[in-house]
């Protein structure tokens, strides 16, 4: 059964109860609670040293919470391995792009696209002959818009194509509930707006929670914006509450913030 085959289509796909991390005495992530219901394009801000990426590790397996609870699909993973949790249907991109410089765009997605199919490696079977691989790469790769790159090599692709074939990647899986980490970050303006459009696009049919600075791309994606500061979320609300909210402009967007 696909991963997007989720249980109970009423039940948020994401629910975080009194999640905390510390790093020896220092606290990091102290009681944080969110709920995210399905289908929904979730932001999370927050100034420099919040405890976001602390939070996406935490969220993604990278990390073990000090306590607290994290129910992907209603199940607990807090504290589970990162693969086990990508089986589970949760998968996520990071801020530095992690595509194989020297594999085709095509060898890269097909790399992930076997993994997520369960396939292993067998000397006696050719990869070009799995007709089911090959159907769901070339969907993917319709999809992030890098069809017609894909027997250039990674490593020549622009920014912008580079983190379009990382978030390809990052649904690989069928994954139905993504973590995008800055998908925007180091582009420029053109180079934005096409990063938005695809992550409009297959967000779809998906979950989305994503850290991201730029405040433009925030308002225009986000359903539901989460303000983080010193590992505590301070407001948690639609994107016009959180930008009238005295908190968040004193916190984030600044005093003088529109």
């Amino acid at each position: 059964m696909s991963a997007i085959a989720h249980q109970g289509q009423d039940a948020p796909a994401l629910v975080i109860a009194g999640l905390r991390k510390n790093f020896g005495r220092t606290e990091i992530i102290r009681g944080v609670d969110l709920s995210i219901p399905r289908g929904e394009r979730h932001a999370v801000i927050g100034p420099n040293g919040a405890g976001k990426s602390t939070l996406f590790h935490l969220i993604s397996g990278r990390l073990r919470p000090t306590g607290g609870s994290i129910r992907l699909d209603g199940a607990e993973i807090a504290g589970m391995a990162p693969e086990r949790i990508y089986r589970r249907g949760l998968s996520r991109s990071f801020q530095v792009t992690n595509v194989f410089a020297r594999l085709s765009v095509w060898e890269n997605i097909r790399c992930a696209t076997l993994w997520s199919m369960g396939y292993r490696h067998a000397f006696w079977r050719r990869v070009d002959g799995l007709a089911d691989v090959r159907e769901r790469t070339e969907r993917i790769l319709a999809e992030i818009g890098l069809l017609d790159r894909r027997d250039a090599p990674a490593g020549v692709l622009t920014y912008a194509e580079q983190r379009a074939l990382d978030i390809g990647l990052a649904i690989a899986g069928d994954a139905h509930t993504l973590l995008l980490d800055e998908p925007t970050a180091g582009m420029s303006h053109a180079e934005t707006q096409r990063v938005v459009e695809l992550i409009r696009k297959v967000s779809e049919h998906r979950t989305l929670l994503m850290i991201e600075h730029d405040m433009g791309v925030v308002f225009d994606l986000a359903d539901r914006i989460t303000v983080l500061v010193y590992g505590k979320v301070v407001a948690s609300d639609t994107p016009e509450r959180v930008k009238a909210d005295a908190r968040v402009r004193e916190a984030y967007l600044g005093t003088e913030g529109a």
